[in-house]
């Protein structure tokens, strides 16, 4: 199974945060990805700069044909599609999306000047990553580690452990 992890702190042209998000997963079903779940959204602050404008986030599980190669690239034009400028890394962006773990694979890729590491170098570190793929995937397990997701949330530290999931009912106004 794949599973991407989709985030946005910036309103866009196109949107809000909300929206953003909506939009990338409509923009990546059109480009030969079938999403097959995706989760709640849940808000959390920026790292490492708790000053800039929070993140919302969601994570998908989905199937394609393409490679992870062909897949990251897809990614990376639907982020230009919604505004995202890359200019300094953890700035506040319109969109961000990620491939959290490719079918288990743990491989890495050289893309022009960017480097696709699988599964996701950061994900065990990542509340806003871990908690919405338990929510899909509860007996998901790190393809590196081995460590299932219960694991992993347990050893986040209380600190990057701030995360609040939003309930269906409210989101639309939470988000504004």
């Amino acid at each position: 199974m794949i599973f991407i992890g989709i985030g946005s702190n910036l309103s866009s042209e196109l949107g809000n945060r909300l929206e953003n998000i909506e939009l990338a997963i409509s923009l990546l079903q059109e480009k030969e990805v079938k999403l097959l779940k995706k989760s709640s959204f849940y808000e959390t602050f920026s790292q490492p700069n708790k000053n800039d404008p929070k993140f919302l986030n969601v994570v998908i599980s989905v199937e394609s044909e393409l490679s992870p190669v062909e897949l990251m690239l897809t990614l990376i034009s639907i982020e230009e599609k919604l505004g995202r400028k890359r200019k300094k890394k953890n700035d506040p962006r319109t969109c961000d999306l990620d491939i959290i773990d490719f079918n288990g694979a743990v491989k890495s890729f050289k893309i022009n000047s960017l480097e696709l590491i699988l599964p996701h170098r950061g994900l065990s570190d990542r509340n806003f990553v871990l908690h919405p793929l338990k929510e899909i995937c509860p007996d998901w397990r790190h393809p590196k580690t081995k460590k299932n997701i219960h694991d992993l949330i347990d050893n986040l530290k209380a600190a990057n452990n701030e995360i609040t999931k939003l309930s269906q009912n409210d989101i639309k106004d939470y988000v504004k």
